[in-house]
């Protein structure tokens, strides 16, 4: 890959001295294929006799490996946009629509500027994180093609313009841009359009949304799945066409069987830990530690009684009774 896509000519000006980057490189995406663990592990793994001498590696420290990357990190949109150039000249797609997704990894430490306190899907919010927005082409191609960086409070709407950007240059004229609903907005949406390139994303539903959802069967939906699917288990449409737009609504009865299977579940486990707890109200007992409070068949009150004012006799002064907890 990195004869085919002549790498070496789009890494070689970024390091002038000392071993050739492009061979640190790909010695270092070797490691990253294979154990794929910290910095630190990969120069053990790098210094392995046979791996000197499959990469004809000279004796280096790990510090050469930290500037490598500082060097990355500071050159990423210079080397993305020469991956893109490389790729797209190299390759005749069939099409170039786009795939969009953001994502979060956790940080364990603090060093990094970008590191902030955000919504964690590594569900780790007691952790500094970065965001991470990425670009591939839509299947059956699946090839990605950007990748941003951005602090950890970075949400998704605010994230999608700099994804999109940085690969639009790359996309031909009425691309479909696909993504969910957490990077939708106006703003977004009117980017796209400006772009000239379409979109597909789910539905933020508002009122307007839900006037249609009740009159769904009245709109005389169309069977979307085959005639020999399975009985009770239908998918139908309707479609909305808007000046700019066109909103899809669907529904599904296998879909719907599985959604009132799982809340009749949850309704009968609420129920049978009511009667737990009634049960050890009556006979003055604690509630198992497996049971909580937050049921909805489970009317709950709160008294509080505290005293306001405290005279302390001997000092002969007062004091508040949050001062003394």
């Amino acid at each position: 890959m990195f004869t085919s896509l002549d790498l070496p000519s789009l890494f070689s000006p970024l390091k002038k001295k000392g071993i050739d980057i492009s061979t640190l490189i790909k010695s270092l995406t070797a490691y990253k294929l294979s154990d794929n663990f910290s910095i630190k592990r990969a120069h053990s793994w790098l210094m392995q006799p046979e791996t000197r001498e499959y990469y004809d590696l000279p004796s280096f420290t790990g510090k050469t490996l930290y500037r490598l990357m500082e060097t990355l990190g500071e050159n990423s949109g210079f080397i993305i946009s020469g991956l893109e150039d490389r790729i797209f000249s190299r390759y005749q797609f069939e099409h170039t629509d786009v795939n969009l997704d953001w994502t979060s990894l956790v940080l364990h430490g603090s060093a990094s500027p970008l590191g902030k306190y955000g919504y964690s899907r590594d569900h780790r919010p007691d952790k500094q994180q970065i965001t991470l927005g990425i670009t591939e082409l839509a299947h059956p191609i699946n090839v990605p093609t950007g990748v941003t960086v951005k602090a950890g409070n970075v949400n998704d709407v605010t994230h999608f313009r700099s994804t999109f950007l940085q690969s639009q240059k790359k996309l031909t004229e009425g691309s479909l841009i696909i993504f969910d609903k957490g990077a939708g907005s106006k703003q977004n949406l009117e980017l796209i359009g400006a772009c000239r390139h379409d979109y597909l994303t789910a539905k933020k539903l508002n009122k307007s949304d839900d006037k249609i959802i009740k009159t769904f069967w009245q709109r005389n939906p169309i069977k979307i799945n085959p005639e020999e699917a399975e009985p009770n288990h239908g998918i139908y449409g309707i479609k909305i066409v808007k000046p700019g737009s066109v909103t899809y609504f669907y529904f599904s009865e296998g879909l719907e069987a599985q959604n009132l299977d799982a809340l009749s579940r949850k309704v009968y486990r609420q129920f049978m830990e009511a009667e737990v707890i009634q049960e050890c109200i009556s006979r003055n007992r604690k509630l198992p530690k497996k049971i909580g409070i937050a049921n909805p068949l489970v009317k709950i009150s709160y008294s509080v009684q505290t005293k306001l004012v405290e005279m302390l006799e001997e000092a002969g002064w007062t004091r508040n009774a949050a001062d003394l907890s």
